[in-house]
């Protein structure tokens, strides 16, 4: 494992439609408790939700962030998002290319 690659996540995240997700995204982004985000404007989600299966569509953000600002990113995130249980998910990155991941840690600086 890269040394860098310890200190940055994956975050993912769903939202309603596109443009919520933009307006999520680049406040995340803005406020630096993430050093990046896409979105893919459209996903179809399959779920269950208060005992029955739920289908809507849906945009997916995905989050490039450093690990020592995810409680952060998480609190503003669940704050900001209309969703009662935002989906918010995050993984290690176990290795990558080292100047992505120092380019994510110094934007995610506080």
């Amino acid at each position: 494992m890269h040394e860098t690659a310890a200190s940055v996540l994956i975050a993912f995240c769903t939202f309603p439609d596109a443009e919520t997700a933009r307006k999520i995204v680049q406040e995340i982004v803005d406020l630096r408790l993430a050093a990046c985000g896409n979105i893919v404007p459209q996903i179809h989600s399959i779920y269950r939700w208060q005992g029955k299966v739920e289908s809507n569509d849906e945009a997916l953000a995905v989050f490039k962030l450093a690990s020592a600002r995810y409680a952060e990113f998480e609190t503003k995130l669940r704050g900001l998002h209309p969703y009662d249980v935002p989906e918010i998910i995050c993984c290690k990155i176990d290795n990558g290319l080292p100047e992505y991941l120092k380019w994510v840690a110094e934007n995610c600086a506080n």
